[in-house]
């Protein structure tokens, strides 16, 4: 098989930045090299000295361009990709407005591969190369993604969504069919090729005790899964939890005592939460994901980045498409970065890229085989043009150093950015 070597600057992780010393946690090489054969990275190093000590292998050299791990985004819903930007108040209104009647067409196989497909590519287009996603409630939209992904040898996480009230008839299941499409879909899907499922239960508030006991039995049954859902995203969803479930001690206790709180747990948003629930997090090895996008888009509160972090809870990052309002994890990462400033912390430029590729992957419980700038992970690359735009390239032409080149692209950068992508080994085609 044809070794490949990327030439370029390399920016890796060898630890968390978040936890200790950013300095100490990175691994930059201003003329590094990445060596990939058999879909994996073998290699990296000084590009100089790889490509003396393999000669045989086809190089590619993007100069000045930064070589990081393909980004992972932890949470999205691929059904919502058409109604992104949507204008619309908060979290409920904003379900009833646009994402069911648009999530209710996805019994049309055809639309939902359409949708997939569509999702995918502006994903890859875009340096993301493993996306997280709900479904709708329709086994066919499951089937869309993960084929959608298999077509791309992407690594995936998805599960179809269930939900058994407090949504349309049309978008609605049963405690018992939840437990049966999921296990069937599980059963196909679940370590195919690329393919992780993932129990999803949408969030408390649209299953019923019965059906969140059917999901978690799911998942006791079958604990190498994940489980995806939503925690304490608004205030207001938070007190209509309350009515809901009058015994539970908070919003996290209606999946505890399900079978629903686990270490292979991910829980989207969690912006709002208590003592308890933070510790229980970090005690049982659960992670959050921070949807910074979705939660300045949807005017949800500022999520605590550091305060999570610093109690040891594993936090991933997300666009939450369609809430959120850009496919662009680049975005994302600049989104975080500015409710970081409103909470008083400057996260600095390693920490937002690290949130992005090996956080993520973490939180995925992937972490080295997705994400990562090393050998062993599977060449899941994306190439960076730090001067991608006017505005960008007149101040990167000051920087003097990595992180004040990489800055304005988090900050302002988009697809325009993305130089290049590579899956599994192979380079994208655009």
């Amino acid at each position: 098989m044809t070794k490949t070597l990327l030439l370029g600057q390399t920016l890796g992780f060898c630890g968390n930045p978040l936890t200790g010393d950013w300095t100490e946690a990175v691994s930059y090489d201003s003329a590094g090299g990445v060596l990939i054969d058999g879909g994996r990275i073998v290699a990296t190093g000084n590009g100089a000295a790889l490509q003396s000590a393999h000669p045989d292998a086809v190089v590619t050299d993007y100069g000045a361009g930064l070589i990081t791990a393909g980004f992972v985004d932890a949470h999205m819903h691929y059904p919502q990709t058409g109604i992104i930007a949507s204008w619309g108040k908060q979290l409920i209104d904003w379900l009833n407005t646009y994402t069911f009647p648009e999530e209710s067409r996805f019994g049309d196989a055809a639309y939902a591969a359409e949708v997939a497909g569509r999702t995918l590519d502006l994903a890859l287009a875009h340096g993301t190369t493993t996306l997280t996603s709900f479904c709708t409630i329709h086994p066919a939209s499951v089937d869309a993604f993960f084929e959608a992904a298999a077509a791309r040898n992407m690594a995936v996480v998805a599960g179809k969504t269930c939900m058994d009230r407090n949504a349309p008839d049309s978008l609605r299941d049963t405690a018992k069919s939840a437990y049966d499409d999921s296990k069937t879909l599980l059963e196909k899907w679940h370590g195919s090729g690329r393919a992780t499922y993932a129990i999803t239960p949408r969030f408390s508030p649209t299953s019923t005790p019965d059906q969140l006991a059917a999901l978690g039995a799911l998942w006791a049954e079958n604990p190498d899964c994940l489980m995806q859902t939503h925690l304490s995203e608004q205030l207001p969803e938070i007190a209509w939890v309350q009515e809901l479930f009058p015994d539970a001690r908070d919003y996290l206790d209606t999946y505890e005592a399900f079978g629903l709180l686990g270490a292979r747990g991910l829980y989207g948003h969690a912006i709002h939460l208590e003592p308890r629930e933070i510790a229980r997090l970090a005690e049982l090895g659960a992670a959050v994901v921070h949807c910074p996008t979705s939660n300045t888009f949807i005017g949800s509160g500022l999520f605590d980045l550091m305060g999570l972090a610093k109690a040891s809870v594993s936090v991933g990052l997300a666009t939450d498409t369609g809430g959120g309002s850009s496919f662009s994890m680049l975005r994302t990462m600049a989104a975080a970065y500015e409710i970081g400033q409103l909470r008083g912390v400057a996260l600095h430029p390693a920490q937002l890229m690290w949130l992005a590729t090996e956080g993520s992957a973490e939180a995925l419980k992937m972490g080295g085989q997705i994400g990562h700038l090393g050998a062993g992970a599977m060449a899941d690359i994306t190439v960076l043009d730090l001067q991608s735009t006017p505005a960008i390239a007149q101040r990167a032409a000051r920087a003097t150093d990595l992180w004040d080149a990489l800055f304005p692209t988090i900050m302002m950068g988009d697809d325009r950015a993305i130089k290049d992508v590579w899956v599994a080994g192979a380079q994208r085609q655009a």
